[in-house]
């Protein structure tokens, strides 16, 4: 992979897709999403073990030889333990509310950012890296304002008000975790289905626009910064987001 520099950011230029050093065994929980079948095609085709989670494994129709699908539950610490124990990385790219309260904290993003880190921490150095698919709500469009808190609340459903929220609160709690290795990787506003072209930005809290004043990124290169991510591990414990 090539780093260059532009107009003082970085700028990553995948020239390949296989280069990774070592084969990852690569946990992701949400693999038949629009984001996370991105990733776990971006992960198979640079040769990692993927094992794809879910409540119902028939959802989950492609097949490869170093694809395996299991059946899962992200609100049961015992199947947590068993599938994450002896991996490299976990994806966590997952939607929904649990249950009726209403409240940020029944969004599954708070919910399973919080089972993760419970069942990972005994695991010590063991423990495999853990990559959190975060919410644009979370990046700030100025200087401490959150894009969430410019959203007309009134006029989104609430279920989906509940899922920002909770990963804000999301972010929040990670930002307390300093004994398990996590990364909040976050992508624009805008997610396309345009083509992979291994071309972004990386950057921080703040929303990255291009020359156009727009926001956006498609999935397939989101999900190539997700994979160059769980190879270089280069940030540690810290939000990073992605966008052109």
């Amino acid at each position: 992979m090539r780093r260059l520099l532009f107009t003082g950011l970085t700028v990553l230029l995948a020239t390949s897709i296989g280069h990774a050093d070592q084969r990852l065994d690569i946990v992701i929980y949400g693999a038949t999403g629009k984001v996370g079948s991105h990733v776990m095609l971006e992960a198979l085709q640079r040769g990692h073990r993927v094992t794809a989670v879910s409540r119902d494994p028939t959802r989950v129709e492609m097949q490869h030889s170093n694809l395996s699908v299991v059946k899962g539950d992200l609100l049961d610490k015992t199947s947590v333990g068993a599938i994450v124990t002896d991996k490299d990385v976990v994806i966590l790219s997952v939607r929904g509310v649990i249950g009726d309260s209403g409240t940020p904290e029944s969004a599954l993003q708070i919910i399973a950012a919080e089972m993760l880190v419970d069942v990972l921490f005994p695991l010590g150095d063991n423990a495999p890296r853990l990559i959190h698919v975060g919410g644009s709500g979370t990046l700030e469009v100025e200087p401490g304002v959150l894009f969430a808190e410019t959203l007309p609340t009134i006029l989104l459903p609430k279920a989906l008000e509940i899922e920002i929220l909770g990963q804000i609160l999301a972010l929040e709690f990670y930002r307390k975790v300093d004994d398990v290795n996590w990364t909040y990787i976050t992508p624009p506003k805008n997610l396309t289905n345009g083509p992979r072209t291994g071309l972004f930005r990386i950057g921080g809290d703040q929303v990255l626009e291009d020359s156009r004043g727009k926001t956006r990124v498609s999935r397939a290169d989101f999900a190539v910064a997700l994979i160059d991510e769980a190879e270089q591990a280069a940030h540690p414990r810290q939000r990073i987001s992605v966008a052109y």
